[in-house]
């Protein structure tokens, strides 16, 4: 009798959760995201602990026409996370791990020169800046997706070939899937069986008999919803799946076994549950807490929710959980058109009362915009402080347009004086502002967030011969990955690996480079010479690639009807001499003049001086001290010798290049320290930096040594 009871009781509390929730409503909204014969869609509702919603639509097969059931399997991508997760947090309780492990205790392979600890905890909220392995495979210029039998091995063999991180450990955020492929290794390692085993042991202890990781893209799944993309012209064609990834997405499960764990968390403090209880806290002693246990915990629709969102391929999905009002709403296709954040938006719209934004706005009338500038002065490039978010304010087709890095472009409307509004969104707003001659600011104001700062850059202006700087070939070792770059006429462009294509590279400071959508951060040496450019992408940033080229000095530099060039030549006795060519621009030769004496004079670079004259940098043996000293020589602007000095002792000192200040010039080159004057020994010799300070008239005013060097 007790038993008839509660189930009368269970049965009652369904009936009026349900008539509370508005199913007609959600029915509405669902039914119109797909037609019968379309790829599958699965929703589903749990409130208050019961499954008051499902719903089940469209093909699991177009080719075979099956009907979408509550059997039928989908992929739900990286809300799998969760559940990765869990194994984690699992052995934790059980002491088989902690999480305040460096991953490195298991996995010794990895970052061997990386000094701080990266731990278990890191991985799990994405605060690892260890970089994403889907877009390292881009930046390789071959997609993850498009490598058949890729697994988690392939991906790891991959992470232990990469030498630096995105950022310090725990200081940053950067999602990035390769975290959660790691996880499931350091999970067989602590457990000591395969991840496979151990979360297929988790699954059946929550109930979910139909759910399960991918271990073979060959393998029959039972009842799979096979997954369709229409590729925009509306003629469905099936995504390839031929990767045997798992960990960070490739979960295989029903709607009805989502629905049962949602079941499980919402009743986790009822049966004291305490894996499922901390699973939807924030990670202890994290340095942030918008990201737990594979979990997102943010405000969606003004309500404290926990979520998360997938995609692979043409699978999608989308879980959220509102705790404080025992909601939860689940929502998955193998139908690329359907985008499952929405379909769950629009149901949460339906089931909560809508909650306004709670915020302190700014008070923009109040707000001092200083005086008016033109459009003209606020065209430009922008950039935040730490260099990573370049923004273009540039007039087209008579509008003004907002353009970061090289997304698409926004409208922007002025609404008064220094003061504009995004045409799409006029609560996003921008102020313009300068104080005195310094460079113009760009605040940019979005509800509910801080302010956000960028500087203008100034106006770029590279002449030719600068911009050969940049060009050569550069590599990459840790994804063994190349690139040109390459200058056609004024511009430079960039070629990659076999293509055919060479995107223009956009020079935004001689630091900053835009291309396609991958930022590159130019490094130099001591010698102010183009050795490195750092490349950032998406999920991935600073990969570093070494120039491989030979590295001059500036020999060259324009004149206003041609340029003026240094070089070394053979003397006509023993050894050489430098020569100095002014030449029209079609390299037709004006006048030369030859500098040095009876033995080696070797030129390095040119500047052009202030007085109209030119400063020419090299070394010699002929003068000097020792085997090789520093080499100047003064020349008037018709290369007439001026002054020349020299500088050195007893070892070889060589003469890079040079620049002008106001009381005269520091030389940069280069200074040989041996532990034995006997050259006929064998020498353990060093080489530093040495920077030279001297005035007008070439006498030495102090030099200082700075770090140790190997040319390459």
């Amino acid at each position: 009798m007790k038993k008839v009871i509660t189930t009368i009781l269970i049965i009652v509390s369904y009936i009026s959760i349900a008539q509370t929730i508005a199913t007609d409503k959600i029915d509405a909204i669902v039914s119109s995201q797909i037609e019968t014969n379309d790829p599958s869609l699965f929703v589903g509702v749990v409130k208050d602990g019961i499954i008051v919603y499902e719903y089940y639509n469209g093909l699991t097969s177009l080719q075979h026409q099956v009907k979408t059931t509550e059997n039928s399997r989908s992929n739900i991508a990286s809300v799998a996370k969760q559940f990765t997760a869990l194994c984690i947090l699992q052995l934790h309780l059980e002491g088989s791990l902690n999480l305040e492990d460096d991953i490195r205790t298991y996995l010794p392979k990895l970052y061997k020169n990386i000094k701080e600890p990266i731990k278990i905890r890191h991985l799990i909220n994405h605060t690892s800046g260890i970089r994403d392995y889907s877009d390292l495979m881009s930046v390789q210029m071959d997609a993850w997706w498009s490598r058949i039998g890729l697994d988690n091995n392939d991906v790891i063999a991959l992470l232990e070939k990469q030498e630096d991180l995105n950022f310090t450990p725990g200081t940053d955020y950067t999602y990035s899937n390769s975290n959660y492929t790691l996880l499931t290794k350091i999970v067989e390692k602590a457990s000591g069986i395969s991840f496979h085993d151990y979360s297929k042991q988790l699954f059946e202890g929550l109930g979910m008999k139909n759910t399960a990781f991918v271990k073979n893209y060959m393998a029959v799944i039972p009842n799979q919803a096979l997954p369709y993309s229409d590729w925009g012209n509306g003629v469905w064609q099936q995504f390839p799946m031929l990767t045997n990834l798992y960990g960070d997405g490739f979960l295989f499960t029903t709607l009805k076994d989502q629905l049962l764990f949602e079941q499980a968390i919402q009743n986790a403090q009822k049966t004291t549950n305490q894996l499922l209880i901390q699973s939807q806290l924030p990670i202890p002693n994290s340095e942030i807490t918008t990201y737990g246990f594979g979990l997102e915990l943010t405000k969606k629709l003004n309500y404290k929710a926990i979520h998360h969102a997938g995609g692979t391929g043409s699978y999608n999905a989308q879980m959220v959980r509102y705790p404080e009002e025992g909601l939860s709403i689940f929502v998955m296709s193998s139908n690329s058109t359907v985008w499952s954040g929405g379909i769950a938006n629009q149901i949460a719209n339906v089931i909560l009362p809508k909650k306004e934004t709670v915020i302190t706005p700014t008070d923009f009338e109040s707000l001092s915009l200083g005086n008016p500038l033109s459009l003209k002065s606020l065209k430009g490039t922008y950039i935040t402080a730490d260099e990573n978010i370049i923004i273009k304010i540039f007039q087209e087709d008579g509008n003004i347009k907002y353009q970061r890095d090289n997304n698409n472009p926004f409208i922007l409307v002025k609404e008064r004086e220094n003061l504009y509004v995004f045409k799409e969104s006029p609560d996003e707003k921008i102020v313009f502002t300068q104080t005195n001659d310094q460079p113009i600011n760009l605040t940019l104001y979005l509800p509910g967030e801080d302010p956000r700062y960028h500087s203008k850059l100034p106006n770029t202006s590279v002449n030719s011969f600068e911009l050969d700087a940049y060009t050569g070939h550069y590599k990459n070792t840790e994804l063994d990955v190349a690139f040109e770059i390459l200058k056609k006429e004024n511009d430079l462009f960039i070629k990659l690996k076999d293509e055919d294509q060479t995107p223009k590279i956009t020079l935004l400071t001689p630091t900053n480079l835009l291309v396609s959508d991958y930022k590159l951060k130019v490094k130099r040496d001591p010698f102010n010479r183009v050795r490195e450019i750092l490349l950032s992408q998406n999920r991935v940033k600073n990969i570093k690639f070494v120039k491989k080229t030979s590295l001059e000095f500036q020999s060259v530099i324009p004149t206003d009807n041609g340029s003026i060039q240094v070089t070394t030549i053979a003397s006509k006795g023993k050894g050489s001499n430098i020569l100095l060519t002014k030449n029209y621009e079609n390299g037709n030769e004006i006048w030369f003049k030859q500098y040095g004496g009876s033995s080696y004079d070797k030129a390095n670079s040119i500047i052009d001086t202030k007085d109209g004259g030119y400063l020419l940098v090299g070394s010699t043996s002929s003068y000097g001290n020792g085997n090789y000293d520093v080499y100047i020589i003064k020349v008037a602007n018709d290369g007439k010798e001026q002054w020349s000095a020299t500088y050195g002792d007893f070892y070889n000192e060589y003469g890079n290049f040079a620049e002008e200040t106001e009381n005269g010039y520091i030389i940069k080159g280069t200074k040989q320290a041996c532990i034995s004057n006997n050259l006929a020994l064998e020498n353990n010799c060093k080489t530093n930096v040495w920077m030279i300070t001297i005035d007008k008239k070439g006498n030495k005013l102090s030099d200082t040594l700075q770090e140790e060097i190997v040319e390459k």
